[in-house]
């Protein structure tokens, strides 16, 4: 078939030819008004940084990073993923001072493993805590407590959740990078970033009152108030049958508030991870698990 003399495949030849230059021009033209100057000290940045975007800088990923540190809004030290050398040559880099960033931590709300707190029902389904969480708040009599299916240690890029043998995430604080991933995936929203010296905690979240708390799990907070009596003024209240520390009054923490709390909900967290109990807490040798409610 011809068209004013010319094949049709030599007109659809010609149309597509001209179409492209046209398109060509257009994108050479807005490359040319639209351009973005980036700082070619960003993807040197890039290179230094750990490339795992988790956020704990408070910036977005490792590339809003460099450029916050270019911007001079933030300082080296911010990403806590990064090994000390590597936050020094980063400062160098830049001619900065590398600043100083006190590491944090997730910390969990909760130490009802399945030797202490006791199971209402065995679960049988999806094997994730926010599944098991949508069958009536999940298995465990106290509905505040931790499922211990995982989903915290599953989220973790850096290998610093594991499950113990009761059932309950351990965070390993060498690892931690405070990426806020458990933070974010508890169903129960036990886990919170702390700075590591808040050592005063309260490894419980159960919102009942004495012996209801208790029979729900045995190192629950059972609102006492020994605690509150025992620590500075203002340092601990009890707010919902569950004993509150104000961290803004962190400095005058210390382990005078643990000694009297009968369950061991309250603790104190040492500088190597150590967990250290009141004198009068009651101890518990139980290795095994409690039997289930409704076997």
């Amino acid at each position: 078939m011809n068209i004013m003399g010319m094949p049709l495949v030599t007109i659809a030849v010609i149309f597509m030819s001209a179409l492209g230059m046209i398109l060509a021009a257009a994108i050479a033209i807005a490359n040319k008004y639209l351009w973005v100057y980036e700082d070619p000290r960003v993807q040197k940045l890039d290179e230094m940084l750990p490339a795992t975007n988790c956020g704990a800088c408070g910036q977005a990923g490792c590339h809003a990073f460099a450029e916050a540190l270019l911007r001079d809004e933030t300082q080296p030290a911010k990403c806590t993923v990064s090994e000390p050398e590597t936050i020094e040559h980063i400062a160098d880099f830049l001619g900065v001072d590398a600043g100083e960033e006190e590491k944090r931590i997730a910390m969990l709300a909760c130490a009802g493993g399945s030797h202490v707190a006791r199971m209402r029902s065995h679960y049988k389904g999806l094997e994730t805590c926010r599944a098991a969480a949508i069958v009536g708040g999940g298995p465990k009599e106290c509905v505040w407590g931790c499922i211990g299916l995982g989903d915290c240690a599953v989220v973790c890029d850096f290998d610093a959740i594991h499950m113990d043998k009761h059932g309950l995430p351990r965070v390993e604080a060498s690892l931690c990078t405070a990426c806020n991933d458990c933070v974010e995936v508890c169903p129960k929203g036990l886990f919170s970033i702390h700075p590591v010296s808040h050592q005063l905690w309260v490894a419980c979240n159960n919102r009942l009152h004495g012996e209801e708390a208790e029979a729900e799990c045995e190192v629950a907070c059972n609102a006492c108030g020994r605690c509150a009596k025992d620590a500075a003024p203002g340092l601990i209240e009890i707010r919902d049958n569950l004993a509150v520390v104000d961290y803004e009054k962190n400095d005058l923490a210390g382990r005078e508030a643990i000694q009297r709390c009968p369950t061991g909900a309250i603790v104190w967290r040492e500088e190597d991870g150590r967990i250290v109990k009141g004198r009068e807490t009651r101890r518990i040798v139980r290795d095994r698990p409690l039997p289930v409610k409704c076997a």
